[in-house]
């Protein structure tokens, strides 16, 4: 995600970043835009100031990553707004986690999500769960069933 944000010019401070495809992020956004589809982004970032599981950490919005941190994992806000895009979808595939569900201080994300598409399948929804960290993510969240 953070090579869209850095795509839209956005401070990513440390967070992974793939600098090849910012351009190819650039056109998708474009393209996008010009269909007039939406392509849903975090509203906020779990940062951190280290890769590890007891990292200093803060919830900010997407535009205010600070220099030197790194983003780990989504905030509340952008779980919410997932839970209304999704909720109503038919069909959902998940194809990797939200951050770092391996560190408890960044799996709040993931486990929204995992929870997101428990809800949607029990209403009907087909959900299918793709790659290995994403099906470790469900059974990690107790949700895999």
């Amino acid at each position: 995600v953070f090579t869209f944000l850095k795509a839209k010019g956005l401070p990513v401070g440390t967070s992974l970043v793939e600098d090849d495809f910012v351009e190819t992020a650039k056109a998708v956004l474009e393209k996008a835009e010009k269909l007039g589809k939406e392509i849903l982004l975090p509203e906020d970032i779990v940062v951190a100031d280290a890769f590890a599981p007891d990292a200093n950490t803060q919830i900010v919005a997407v535009d205010a990553i600070p220099d030197g941190w790194m983003g780990l994992d989504n905030g509340p806000a952008t779980t919410a707004a997932q839970a209304a895009a999704l909720a109503d979808c038919k069909t959902v595939i998940m194809n990797g986690p939200m951050g770092v569900f391996e560190f408890e201080a960044f799996n709040k994300g993931t486990f929204g999500i995992v929870d997101i598409l428990a809800d949607i399948t029990s209403k009907g929804a087909i959900t299918i769960i793709g790659g290995g960290d994403s099906v470790a993510a469900c059974e990690q969240s107790g949700k895999a069933d």
